[in-house]
């Protein structure tokens, strides 16, 4: 089984409790659950990191995450890389996963692109190397990766996770919403990603929100949708 929900911000990951999330009642861990980035758990080494990285490997599944904008890059990234299901990762420990930008992942017979990151549009509140690190924005590496990764499976996948939407898709919040958040490099590259690719649906997160933006896109945040 493999569920997806949004940003966790570290102690939001407590929605994924037995009295929220009961159907890990009847989960092993060789089920998943991804976080669409925002996870917040790998922050600053403090008691209450520690706390919930501990309470989520004592959970019955997996946790899987993609990094958002809000994360401690410098800390993510001191993990070393290692290859797990066709992909990069970084084990935080032996029940949560860090899935890397631009990879594809064969998770239980399905092919999920994911692909982190994207602009905070608080940085100027923030202080670099302490609420906010550079690494939010992917590297032009990243991007080609994410390219070279999708054009050996023929532009074909099953899913795509990404913290942020493509540029389309935010449009489309901005009008529904009532919102102006600018469109960056990574909704555009992954505008072109969407136009690319055959897949059946899209999750991002980012935006705090629970929707549905046409026929494949969900936007979601604390809903836990089943997939696959």
């Amino acid at each position: 089984m493999i569920y997806i929900t949004g940003d966790t911000h570290g102690n939001g990951v407590k929605r994924l409790s037995n009295k929220n999330f009961p159907a890990n009642k009847s989960l092993l861990k060789s089920d998943y659950v991804i976080i669409a980035g925002d996870f917040g758990c790998v922050w600053d080494g403090s008691k209450e990191d520690k706390y919930w990285l501990k309470w989520l490997q004592n959970r019955n599944f997996t946790t899987l995450f993609i990094d958002g904008n809000h994360e401690n890059f410098d800390m993510l990234n001191s993990y070393p890389i290692s290859e797990w299901n066709g992909g990069k990762v970084h084990f935080i420990n032996k029940s949560v996963v860090h899935l890397m930008r631009g990879q594809v992942y064969n998770i239980e017979g399905v092919k999920i692109f994911t692909f982190g990151g994207g602009e905070s549009i608080d940085k100027e509140y923030r202080k670099e190397g302490i609420s906010w690190w550079k690494q939010e924005i992917p590297s032009d590496e990243e991007y080609t990766e994410g390219i070279n990764s999708l054009s050996k499976l023929d532009w074909n996948v099953d899913y795509i996770i990404s913290h942020v939407s493509p540029s389309s898709i935010l449009k489309v919040i901005n009008e529904k919403y009532q919102k102006d958040d600018p469109i960056a490099e990574t909704n555009d590259y992954l505008e072109d990603i969407k136009d690319k690719t055959k897949y059946i649906k899209w999750f991002s997160a980012h935006d705090h929100i629970d929707d549905n933006i046409g026929d494949n896109h969900v936007v979601v945040y604390k809903q836990i949708h089943l997939i696959g």
